[in-house]
């Protein structure tokens, strides 16, 4: 991966203003949100774009000590920055237990943390970590908590979310066919896992694990989630997981009989959809406003590259398609930001429930809308865009991935279609649909038996 440079780093990265988009709801904008926002910015500015050298530093030091890359231990700086954002009172921000602040005003500030990555490590503020706090915040017993959540909030180790599996389309989460069976005061775990993302690194100590409890159930009950340590016996790291021919921190996991004691079980047995809405919500909220972020990243790339190359006699700035690429990015750009604070005051107003068509809505666009701004970036630049020179290709690979972490596209695009088949046909969809008055004219279907349409109802023969 390529090192970031900050000495060429646009200052818009960290800019005080706020987004225009979001000026419009500035309303609905607590004191406490400026203030925090305020805060952020500084110490992005003052603590972590200085500490990016030595964290590139150290980081190729730790992964020349490793098996492999994706097995190293973390730089010690980031430890040092944890301390400082603690200090700050910017640890755990994601959590509005913590921050104070709504969904839509923790959205702009997940934005600054999508253009700054390190940012959002140091804040504690990074999947699947996050996702697995909220899980034992809410449904974790005061024990759990005392020995997974405490240590996890305070950054001292890492977690990982145990689902997805090779043998398995786990895009439907019901084909998930991992087994935790009751033995006595123990559960026996069976399993094989991949793309478990943040299993390798040795600071990971726990699984949040899904697996079915109970296959006689009904099909929503049959899952459970439990607790697993990554040092149990039986858990085996096969390998370390590719992305785009590259290996990445994402494991395949092997659990062979591994036993846990049944106090691990999270809320109870047949609780795994339950707790998995819960924590999926705020997860994509975040996971779309670091995308928007890393799109201005992606347009700021190319407004240095513009500026300082010339072409056929011209600074490329000058250049009319290019001048429509950086047009169609900030359209594009800004439809994703204002549908993302849309969603963000839905949650805040009705809860993540009421919210879900606009969560899943934001989850398919803003990947896209960020991969298209990539992906233009990476043309502008020419040979340059694919090279280890450039961290466009890097940040391309992590957002394309994003299309199918936390429900593939088209899990999402099947929740919005059902929502939007709940609504009657209007009168004007008929009036825009029209009829052809020659079927009722000459009469050739009066004699077909009528059908049922797969929501019961009669089929409309004209």
């Amino acid at each position: 991966m390529a090192a970031l440079d900050v000495q060429n780093m646009n200052p818009a990265v960290v800019e005080a203003e706020l987004p225009r988009e979001l000026e419009m709801f500035k309303e609905r904008l607590s004191p406490k949100f400026f203030e925090a926002r305020k805060k952020v910015i500084a110490f992005v500015k003052e603590v972590v774009l200085p500490a990016y050298p030595t964290y590139n530093e150290q980081k190729k030091a730790q992964e020349a000590k490793a098996s492999s890359p994706p097995f190293a231990a973390e730089p010690p700086i980031l430890h040092e920055l944890r301390q400082q954002a603690r200090a700050r009172g910017l640890a755990n921000f994601f959590l509005p237990e913590v921050c104070g602040l709504t969904v839509l005003e923790y959205a702009p500030i997940a934005e600054i943390l999508g253009r700054v990555p390190l940012a959002n490590e140091a804040m504690n503020c990074a999947a699947p970590d996050t996702g697995n706090m909220e899980v034992l915040a809410q449904f974790g017993t005061p024990a759990q908590k005392k020995q997974w959540l405490e240590p996890l909030l305070e950054g001292r180790i890492r977690s990982a979310f145990a689902m997805t599996e090779p043998g398995a389309a786990c895009s439907d989460a019901t084909n998930v066919s991992a087994r935790i069976e009751r033995d006595g005061d123990d559960y026996v775990i069976n399993a094989h896992k991949w793309y478990i993302s943040g299993a390798c690194r040795p600071e990971c100590k726990v699984f949040i694990f899904m697996g079915v409890s109970n296959p006689e159930a009904a099909m929503h009950a049959q899952h459970s989630m439990i607790l697993v340590p990554r040092d149990a016996p039986g858990v085996n790291i096969v390998r370390a997981m590719g992305v785009f021919g590259h290996v990445h921190d994402h494991a395949e996991i092997i659990f062979d009989n591994v036993r846990v004691p049944k106090e691990n079980m999270l809320v109870g047995e047949g609780k795994g959809f339950f707790i998995a809405q819960g924590r999926l919500g705020p997860g994509r909220i975040h996971h779309c406003m670091r995308c928007v972020g890393v799109a201005e990243a992606a347009l700021d790339a190319i407004l240095h590259r513009v500026s300082q190359r010339t072409v056929f006699g011209q600074t490329m700035s000058k250049k009319d398609i290019l001048r429509q690429s950086i047009a169609e990015a900030r359209i594009d750009i800004t439809k994703a930001r204002l549908l993302c604070y849309l969603a963000a005051l839905e949650c805040d107003v009705k809860g993540f429930k009421a919210a879900r068509h606009l969560v899943s809505m934001i989850k398919v666009d803003a990947p896209r809308v960020c991969l298209k701004v990539l992906d233009e970036a990476i043309q502008i630049h020419g040979a340059h865009g694919v090279s280890q020179d450039s961290l466009l290709t890097d940040l391309y690979t992590m957002v394309r991935t994003l299309r199918l972490a936390d429900g593939p596209d088209v899990v999402h695009q099947i929740l919005i279609a059902r929502e939007e088949l709940k609504r009657e046909p209007s009168e004007i969809g008929k009036i825009i649909s029209g009829t052809n008055p020659n079927v009722e004219k000459y009469g050739k279907y009066k004699n077909l038996p009528q059908r049922r349409g797969w929501n019961g109802k009669i089929q409309a023969r004209l």
